[in-house]
């Protein structure tokens, strides 16, 4: 598939994860054709593609982690792994006509406003350059790898990589092995790595609140059942939908409900680990909430494991053989794995984006990412962000936040199609509200109290979560007001 230089898209979706590929798919439902999809990776799938570590599976529902439109009728299993969620997506782009609107292998790295033709012309790694009149940024938050600046990294002289670019070639049978990270990514492949290694030494920075999986696996005569019958489907989607809805009072601070979420953790953790010793280590030391909620029933006795060892002292630097922690113990290592997350507050990825007056994204921004409705960013017309800033989840599906945003959008995108000579940029003043209501209820989220977590940035303002519920979030983007975007004499008055 090929795009003439000067042809004008409708719209170009960056991204092929959920969100790209179910923006994608709500165009197609809507009746907009004239879009385009650029993905960097050479396949579908997003996070689904990158992150094939051993145990790698949604810690959400498969229910409600699929769009109300395409159910995952055909799901094996509650909790579903990565090979059946990339899967998923695949079914969707197929269903969809998605791949004939999709181009692989193109890594996006420039997308600048031209204010006088109200275009977006976009640029990648390759030299390609397409227009279009709106721009859909569904990078992710969870898209660039972190890996820590130790002292001596580059010393080491095994084996290292991210758990997000795992090496199937190395064979971790008989090794040596350091988990660095014990959060969502390692208690999900520690327990298999245990298996074989000879050694697994996991370092954890902070505990964290873990609550029982309870994982289900279907049989084959339920998964006929919801093909024949997708409303029994839909029955137990809407009730899982529900507890994990009601399960968002947990995340309010100094509460009742909150009280609740530790004590699950508490019992979890009790009844898998007897060892006090060991269960002092993996007690949190801060409110329920404040980091993301695990969920695993193999993590813990993974710990208790004859050649497994949790270590809590600070790691003080990486060397020529292995690690050595702030207590001076040196511990020697074949592989290091690190579990260490992802530069979640960088939103936007490597692209550079630049809107109106020369502007950047980067110097908008600066460390305090914000949209108005996580979707549209004064200064940056007719661009819209697809999982973008205070849109992320703690306590339900983030698919359920995606699907919102979509149907924002495509709406947006069609109000562009039918007036060429007018832009949608948010008032400034709408945005700087909708932050000021966003960061006040924040502030009365366990997200905001005294921790460290990727939800918030090094001021300690939360920029990745949503402050509500999903209902509350359908509600305020069930339609474009268009009051809430500058006309164009406003526009032209900047």
């Amino acid at each position: 598939m090929t795009s003439p230089s000067d042809h004008i898209y409708s719209a170009i979706i960056i991204g092929a994860g959920f969100g790209g590929l179910g923006q994608g798919a709500q165009f197609v439902r809507d009746g907009v054709d004239d879009f385009l999809i650029l993905e960097r990776g050479n396949d579908v799938g997003g996070v689904w593609r990158e992150n094939t570590y051993p145990g790698a599976a949604c810690d959400t529902q498969a229910v409600i982690y699929c769009f109300s439109y395409f159910l995952n009728l055909k799901v094996s299993r509650m909790f579903a792994g990565q090979e059946e969620l990339q899967g998923y997506l695949h079914a969707l782009s197929e269903e969809f006509g998605l791949n004939e609107r999709l181009l692989l292998n193109q890594n996006v790295t420039e997308a600048t406003w031209d204010e006088e033709q109200l275009i977006w012309a976009v640029r990648t790694a390759g030299g390609e350059r397409f227009l279009t009149r709106s721009l859909v940024a569904a990078w992710g938050q969870l898209n660039e790898p972190n890996v820590p600046a130790f002292p001596g990294s580059d010393s080491f002289q095994g084996i290292a990589f991210h758990s997000a670019n795992w090496r199937h070639d190395v064979d971790l049978v008989g090794k040596r092995v350091a988990s660095i990270g014990s959060a969502a990514t390692a208690v999900q492949y520690v327990p298999e790595v245990a298996k074989v290694a000879s050694e697994l030494t996991v370092f954890q920075r902070s505990a964290n609140y873990i609550l029982p999986r309870d994982q289900i696996i279907f049989s084959e005569e339920e998964t006929e059942r919801f093909l024949a019958d997708p409303d029994s489907y839909r029955e137990l989607r809407q009730s899982i939908h529900e507890l994990r809805e009601a399960g968002f009072e947990r995340t309010r601070a100094h509460t009742a409900a909150n009280q609740e979420g530790v004590e699950l953790a508490r019992q979890h953790r009790e009844a898998q680990i007897t060892d006090p010793e060991l269960r002092a280590k993996l007690t949190p030391d801060y409110d329920y909430g404040c980091k993301r909620i695990l969920r695993s029933d193999e993590f813990y006795p993974a710990l208790t494991r004859d050649n497994v060892e949790l270590v809590t002292e600070r790691i003080a630097e990486v060397t020529p053989t292995g690690i050595r922690t702030a207590d001076g113990a040196e511990h020697e290592f074949d592989v290091i794995i690190y579990a260490t997350g992802f530069k979640s507050h960088a939103f936007h990825g490597s692209t550079r984006v630049t809107g109106r007056g020369g502007i950047s994204l980067d110097q908008r921004w600066g460390n305090a990412p914000e949209a108005y409705l996580g979707i549209t960013v004064d200064n940056f017309p007719n661009l819209f962000l697809v999982y973008g800033p205070n849109t992320n989840l703690n306590h339900n599906s983030v698919v359920s936040m995606l699907e919102p945003q979509h149907r924002y959008i495509s709406q947006a995108v069609r109000y562009l199609a039918d007036h060429n000579s007018t832009a949608l940029e948010v008032g400034r003043e709408v945005l700087e509200q909708f932050t000021t209501y966003l960061q006040e209820e924040l502030s009365k989220s366990a997200f905001s109290s005294d921790c460290s977590s990727w939800y918030k940035n090094e001021d300690g303002r939360v920029i990745n979560n949503w402050s509500g519920t999903v209902e509350e979030y359908r509600s305020k983007t069930h339609d474009l007001r268009l009051e809430d975007y500058l006309q164009p004499a406003e526009q032209g008055a900047r």
